[in-house]
């Protein structure tokens, strides 16, 4: 069973992304992702007030098994890092949806986020790609 989580959207790229009230997104990777990479050792963030382009890596995140690019889910500005990410990456493996998010962006096209997958497409997505 894929944990997805309901009102959040997902990449194909296996990034989340939650909207926040004040319409900011929030980024971080599926547990099935997290899963998937194993213990997460380091994470490359991206810079604050970066300009990125839907669908291009932005920052990294390295486990014991590979480093995995982290890709822009929409177009748009990073806001805001998760500075503990940097001491505690493994904050990804323990909290992927809570505490190991890893970066807010301001997204240029707000409907850019209802464009992404919802859970049960997401959960779809996976179970078809590990078939």
């Amino acid at each position: 069973m894929i944990e997805a989580v309901g009102d959040y959207r997902y990449t194909k790229t296996h990034e989340w992304v939650r909207r926040e009230s004040d319409g900011i997104l929030t980024v971080g990777i599926t547990a099935h992702a997290e899963e998937l990479l194993g213990d997460i050792v380091y994470v490359q963030l991206p810079q604050t007030e970066l300009n990125v382009i839907a669908g291009e890596g932005c920052c990294v995140v390295e486990s014991v098994k590979a480093a995995s690019d982290i890709y822009a889910p929409v177009t748009g500005t990073i806001r805001a890092v998760n500075e503990r990410l940097a001491a505690k990456p493994e904050l990804i493996n323990h909290d992927p949806y809570g505490e190991g998010w890893i970066f807010h962006i301001h997204a240029d096209n707000a409907n850019d986020f209802d464009a992404l997958m919802d859970s049960a497409d997401y959960a779809t997505f996976v179970t078809e790609e590990d078939n």
